[in-house]
């Protein structure tokens, strides 16, 4: 099953370990999610791993960007040429998870941004946002 996880998502597994999601990251490690990214969405996280308050020297932000990377399938893409027929998100920075999510044929986008998750059940969007709370509780039901 093909996954988009925003960047917060991504931090907590990676570099928060966060045990709430580590089931996440064990079904990544199985085979039975398979993450998506794309060069925006890796830029976005690169980005992110460098700002102050997470306080991680550049030899570990590089380690943790090439244990994600080598985790993850690269979607091709043009920014210059945005997916038709989603919704708008409130936040423009997030429309390239949508977006992603479209172009990967992803089942689920799992994010912690409030404003992706109030898009879940839009009409017509081809695959499900949902807390990274609710990803979990799939995977095991």
């Amino acid at each position: 099953m093909r996954v988009v996880l925003d960047t917060n998502v991504v931090l907590d597994l990676l570099h928060f370990e966060d045990p709430r999601v580590l089931p996440l990251g064990e079904a990544l490690e199985r085979g039975a999610l398979v993450a998506c990214a794309d060069a925006r969405t890796l830029a976005e996280l690169e980005r992110v791993l460098a700002y102050r308050p997470f306080r991680l020297e550049p030899a570990r932000q590089q380690a943790l960007l090439a244990r994600y990377r080598a985790q993850v399938c690269l979607v091709p893409g043009d920014p210059a040429q945005p997916v038709t027929g989603l919704p708008r998100c409130a936040d423009r920075e997030d429309q390239k998870f949508l977006e992603l999510a479209a172009r990967a044929g992803a089942t689920w986008l799992v994010s912690k941004d409030k404003q992706l998750l109030q898009l879940d059940g839009w009409s017509g969007l081809p695959f499900l946002i949902l807390d990274p709370r609710r990803a979990v509780q799939r995977l095991a039901g």
